[in-house]
């Protein structure tokens, strides 16, 4: 900053904040202020705007002063580490419309601000990197290749941190998710491989698929360096990185004091991590997913099993569901939920209509534009702060944003003017439409 800009920023910042020189210049009194470089002197009409501004007297007490000033200023600078340094520490912000249509205190930790890949699955990256490079599997700049099957974020993640860390990505993926995703994992590098939806017990399921790859390029002694399966879904970076991260933040940012954490769960390893971070420090606080359409895990909490208690699971033959709720849900028990699992309290269902109409009141009332998962984490949210009553604070996530729901949770869906706006018990408490609502019974179509 050149030497007039940098005392006239000085300045205006002093009488922006009260000019409170006087309490200043009496701590200066007592301790000894570092001398100025030649380059860094007021000249004499600066010197004489700033006394008369802040009506000082001593032009030696004035220089100080501002030479302290400007040295906290340095050795208070942020400056983090490459883009990983900017992964964590997300705010935790108040849902206005939310708290005050409940009576409760609905906050929302801001995930898509996370630096990398702008979701909660930084953390997950990043923590699987680290974890093979502490054994040694990953090498930079030798071509070593991390491999995942993934519906979007993780992928995005992964694809970003391994551009920053000297490796390459290759992502395997369903071809049904938003096109966008897919476009940005190319901008970003990243091989990708969009694969039609399967069971997991299919070896073309697109998890499978990126195992298999894995071990397809360690073993090609054509192909530079070493092929790494992230295995987001078994993997206890996953969790941990919650447990370690995101657990803390919440705990420390609400001073302690949570009556419940809401959270959709794809792999499981945030609602896991995180449950097992609160519940040693608050054994009252409620933990509750949000699931869904065709998803298993509402009726693995609810009933213990992954269908009906009234049938054996996984005998009766059912017809696929398709949502267009991407990045959480599942049916299967993956090992990062099962952790976790005897930890979570409640589960509350959320159809596509909720979550849609979620998103629509988000933008319209608190200016927030998220995805799918974030809508149902907030409607779930909301319900249950109906169900709690007023007074209690309850804590979700918002995991990305609309950007990256465009072309299918967005499409052809405008914000503002409409005459069929609905009001919030509507989005609670939609008209149930049994011949576009799928049962809490019928799996959804996207198999993970």
């Amino acid at each position: 900053m050149p030497e007039a800009a940098r005392y006239y920023a000085i300045g205006g910042f002093l009488l922006g904040i009260g000019l409170t020189s006087l309490w200043t210049i009496h701590r200066l009194n007592h301790t000894s202020g570092k001398p100025q470089k030649d380059e860094e002197k007021l000249s004499a009409r600066q010197l004489k705007q700033l006394l008369r501004v802040t009506r000082v007297e001593d032009q030696e007490l004035l220089k100080k002063a501002l030479a302290d000033l400007e040295e906290n200023w340095k050795s208070q600078a942020d400056i983090k580490e490459g883009v990983e340094g900017a992964i964590g520490n997300t705010p935790l912000i108040k849902i206005k419309s939310l708290s005050e249509a409940t009576g409760c205190e609905i906050l929302a930790k801001a995930e898509f601000l996370n630096g990398a890949g702008n979701s909660p699955k930084d953390r997950v990256a990043l923590s699987i990197i680290h974890m093979a490079e502490e054994q040694g599997l990953l090498t930079p700049h030798s071509g070593d290749t991390i491999y995942e099957g993934t519906v979007g974020s993780t992928g995005i993640s992964l694809a970003a941190i391994c551009r920053a860390r000297g490796y390459k990505a290759h992502i395997c993926m369903p071809d049904d998710m938003a096109i966008e995703k897919s476009d940005l994992l190319l901008k970003l590098g990243a091989e990708v491989e969009r694969v039609r939806p399967a069971p997991i017990v299919d070896q073309k399921q697109f998890v499978n698929l990126a195992r298999t790859r894995a071990a397809e390029h360690t073993a090609d002694p054509l192909k530079p360096g070493r092929g790494l399966f992230a295995d987001q879904f078994e993997t206890e970076a996953n969790w941990r990185a919650h447990f370690t991260g995101t657990g803390p933040e919440i705990y420390d940012q609400t001073g302690g004091h949570i009556d419940a954490f809401v959270s959709g769960a794809g792999t499981g390893g945030t609602i896991s991590g995180v449950a097992m971070f609160l519940k040693k420090r608050l054994p009252d606080v409620k933990i509750v997913l949000a699931d869904p359409p065709g998803s298993g895990l509402y009726n693995r909490v609810k009933f213990g099993v992954m269908f009906d208690t009234k049938e054996k699971e996984g005998t009766r033959r059912r017809h696929q569901v398709d949502t267009i709720v991407e990045g959480i849900g599942i049916n299967r028990v993956t090992h990062n939920f099962d952790v976790g699992r005897e930890l979570v309290d409640d589960a509350i269902r959320v159809n596509d209509e909720q979550a849609l109409a979620m998103a629509r009141w988000l933008v319209e009332h608190d200016g927030i534009f998220v995805g799918s998962s974030s809508a149902v984490n907030c409607v779930a949210a909301t319900k249950l702060a109906k169900q709690l009553g007023p007074g209690h604070r309850i804590v979700t996530l918002l995991c990305d944003s609309g950007a990256r729901h465009l072309s299918k949770f967005w499409a052809n869906r405008e914000v503002g003017g409409s005459e069929d706006d609905v009001c919030l018990d509507q989005i609670l408490n939609p008209k149930r439409d049994s011949s576009r609502e799928p049962t809490e019974l019928t799996p959804r179509k996207k198999y993970v």
